[in-house]
């Protein structure tokens, strides 16, 4: 923003978080186009195992009227959950280090 126009909060921040960043040390990473797609993929992937994981969980609650069982469900919704996530996040660091 050469012309002088006032820079919006988000600018502003993104500027401190790279003086930040060298401050600290750190190196600004840029990812090529097919890792940028295979990160998409990947959340993607998680958005859709997400969903199932949704519709699976409901059609079991609904067919299950004891509360016990219903909580074991539910447990294992969350745990299932998390390993999704887990999943999303170790693929997506593999794709940025450049491994896969």
């Amino acid at each position: 923003m050469s012309d002088g126009a006032p820079k919006s909060a988000f600018e502003l921040a993104m500027e401190k978080l790279q003086r930040q960043d060298e401050v600290a040390g750190v190196a600004a990473v840029t990812l090529t186009d097919e890792q940028v797609a295979a990160i998409a993929e990947a959340r993607s992937t998680h958005g859709a195992q997400l969903a199932e994981c949704e519709i699976l969980l409901a059609a079991a609650l609904a067919a299950t009227p004891d509360p016990g069982a219903r909580e074991e469900l539910e447990a294992n919704h969350r745990r299932d959950l998390a390993r999704f996530a887990a999943d999303r996040d170790r693929r997506i660091a593999r794709i940025r280090s450049g491994e896969g």
